[in-house]
């Protein structure tokens, strides 16, 4: 049985290959489509957002037919792993932990500002219940806190529903996600201090799939030196550092 498993893997990995050799094949890129401003599904229901944009950037410079797939965050990374989708955009930061399971491209984000968000400025922190996403780095940070309680939702949105109807104190999450909630609601405010979590957000590969990695950070690199990338950036996220 082990010895099945091991070849199933392997056919899967060497599909996966194919795909990122190229020769016609269709590169999908796999997305949550509900983490705005990064991606998200608009009215015409098509994924939408800054990774969108730039990921139809950057499979043009790489020469790449692209399509979009979305994929729930809880299963994004075994999917991909699986071949359901030959790429991972979706606001992903780069991390040791994921870094053993799938390769990262160059990151095409800074580290990118974590915080806390309540519904006092008198929460404190350091003994509440706060929730975050499941399987994100934030989730992992706050697991982390000595004192602090983690509550654990399927997505971004269950997050901040969490704190309105007082199952939280507050959530982590991502600054660029959390401050249109907090301006879009009075009995909502940024709390404490900005947290710098992971090594900047990146496309996530198959390990195997060393050509498409190349092919794709060529591009961000490309991007990054003609200053297109910075644009992005100031557009869909500002006040995010830039490159």
């Amino acid at each position: 049985m082990k010895n099945l498993i091991l070849s199933t893997t392997a056919l899967v990995m060497t599909a996966g290959f194919a795909l990122a050799d190229g020769h016609g094949k269709t590169i999908r890129m796999g997305t949550e489509g509900a983490y705005p401003p990064y991606n998200f599904i608009n009215d015409a229901g098509e994924v939408d957002g800054f990774e969108r944009e730039l990921g139809d950037e950057l499979c043009k410079r790489a020469e790449l037919t692209c399509e979009w797939v979305t994929n729930e965050w809880d299963s994004i990374i075994p999917n991909l792993v699986s071949g359901n989708y030959d790429t991972i955009i979706a606001g992903m930061s780069i991390t040791a932990e994921r870094d053993e399971v799938i390769d990262f491209t160059d990151p095409y984000t800074q580290p990118d500002p974590s915080a806390y968000l309540a519904m006092s400025a008198d929460v404190d922190l350091k003994t509440a219940v706060i929730a975050a996403q499941a399987s994100t780095i934030q989730a992992s940070h706050v697991a982390t806190m000595e004192g602090a309680t983690l509550i654990e939702f399927a997505s971004p949105e269950e997050t901040v529903a969490a704190v309105k109807n007082g199952e939280a104190d507050a959530v982590l999450a991502d600054k660029a996600f959390l401050e249109p909630a907090a301006e879009a609601e009075a009995d909502l405010s940024l709390i404490g201090e900005d947290i710098l979590l992971g090594g900047g957000i990146g496309l996530g590969v198959r390990e195997s799939d060393g050509e498409l990695k190349e092919k794709f950070n060529k591009a961000i690199q490309s991007m990054k030196a003609d200053g297109s990338l910075n644009a992005l950036i100031t557009k869909h996220l500002p006040g995010s550092a830039t490159f």
